[in-house]
């Protein structure tokens, strides 16, 4: 197996991985998103550009979750510190 091969193979999985860890741990989502986009950039095939777009909207939902989340507990902190007596 050439090594071009071999780096579409990885930034395919590393797209998937990071579609996943987006909702769970989306700090490693947003991480293993950007690995995939620049291992997608060592070969043009049509694996490398599935692999790249797993990748993109893996970092794109890593970022909305973590938005998310930030306001929340900006949210959370603010309700519980208005709701002391």
């Amino acid at each position: 197996m050439a090594k071009e091969e071999v780096s579409g193979i990885v930034s395919y999985i590393l797209g998937i991985v990071s579609v996943v860890l987006a909702f769970f741990q989306p700090v490693a989502g947003l991480i293993f998103g950007i690995i995939g986009i620049a291992q997608s950039k060592k070969e043009k095939s049509e694996l490398t550009r599935k692999g790249k777009k797993l990748s993109v909207w893996g970092i794109v939902i890593s970022v909305i979750v973590i938005i998310v989340s930030i306001l929340l507990t900006i949210y959370a902190y603010k309700a519980g510190l208005t709701n002391l007596q």
